[in-house]
């Protein structure tokens, strides 16, 4: 019975972000495109393949990911207000100090740091007028990484590893970088595929979905509703996010929203399955990587351009045909990831 309570819970509000994120669009798009925040794309000298595919995308509003935070924020704080004067809608309250807090945190935190770098490009502030360079990223990335090790490890002790087949794994202070690596990894790799209209967002959709169905089995309702109003959220967004996009994601989606699945694979002590649940976070990264690595030890290229997609884009693929072969590949990986879980937790159990 407290199953099925919890997944009318989870059903209802991940509905309800759905709907609130929806109503909240018109204000959005109407603010971004009124004040003219629209994304620059990179220089034609610095990158000529690129400038040259995405010429017509040049002013289309960023910034989009503020729809998908800040619904988030917005009901897990009217709940947890409700419930102060409800019993009723206390029962909807999914703010928790062990499972919602510190994912909240990090959303919250990564998604304002993105939003300056959405502002510095919009105002060609920045390295080369484009926002914060990608070292510069990755520093703040470990910031927040270091934050919430330091949380884990001392404040909920935790350094357990969870092997899928082998179990847990006490190891001490290497939980910390492992932490680390894990947090850097994931919003590093968001936001390289965070190039083509619905590609990041459908992608972090599976991603969510995955860990909402682990964090519900594992008896952590919280933090799976957290993962359902995100979902709910990210609906909305892809609604006006496919192609022709009405609006992008911007460093204040794909930064906050990488970070915070990373966590909550974390909480999960699920992270090993995270390079098959993100496995087209992970081909464009290493996709980009192999370029950067090529053109410096060799000063050749492998791709057209990289990542991936404008590999892609450039040999003549539709843009919209890469994205829906994205998706169809990020939900066959994430039905594999669920059944690498459900097999490990049902050996675990036996």
């Amino acid at each position: 019975m407290e199953n099925t309570e919890q997944l009318i819970r989870i059903i209802f509000l991940g509905t309800a972000s759905f709907i609130v994120a929806i109503l909240c669009t018109p204000i959005l798009t109407h603010f971004l495109y009124k004040y003219k925040l629209g994304k620059q794309i990179r220089d034609a000298k610095e990158a000529p393949i690129y400038a040259k595919m995405h010429a017509t995308k040049s002013g289309t509003p960023t910034m989009g990911g503020i729809l998908i935070w800040g619904t988030t924020l917005f009901l897990i704080l009217l709940f947890a207000f409700l419930g102060m004067f409800s019993e009723t809608l206390a029962g909807f309250d999914f703010l928790s100090r062990s499972e919602t807090l510190l994912p909240l945190g990090a959303l919250v935190a990564s998604a304002l740091v993105g939003l300056v770098d959405d502002v510095f490009n919009v105002k060609k502030m920045g390295s080369h007028g484009g926002g914060l360079r990608m070292r510069h990223r990755l520093f703040i990335y470990t910031v927040i990484a270091i934050v919430g090790a330091w949380w884990f490890y001392t404040k909920l002790e935790w350094d357990l590893l969870h092997i899928p087949f082998l179990g847990n794994f006490e190891i001490g202070w290497l939980y910390v970088p492992f932490f680390i690596l894990v947090i850097v990894a994931t919003s590093f790799a968001v936001n390289e595929t965070d190039g083509l209209d619905g590609l990041a967002g459908g992608s972090l959709l599976f991603g969510f979905a995955v860990y909402a169905v682990i964090a519900f089995t594992m008896g952590r309702f919280d933090l799976a509703v957290f993962c359902a109003v995100i979902i709910g959220a990210t609906l909305a967004f892809l609604w006006f996010n496919v192609y022709p996009a009405r609006f992008i994601m911007g460093d204040t989606g794909a930064m906050s929203l990488g970070v915070t699945l990373g966590i909550i694979a974390m909480l999960t002590n699920y992270a090993l399955l995270l390079p098959l649940v993100g496995f087209i976070f992970v081909i464009e990264t290493a996709s980009a990587l192999i370029q950067m690595t090529s053109k410096r030890l060799f000063n050749k290229k492998v791709f057209i351009s990289a990542p991936l997609h404008h590999h892609l884009e450039a040999i003549g693929w539709p843009e919209p045909k890469i994205v829906m072969r994205f998706w169809i590949i990020a939900a066959i990986m994430a039905g594999m990831s669920l059944m690498i879980f459900f097999l490990d937790v049902g050996m675990m159990t036996s």
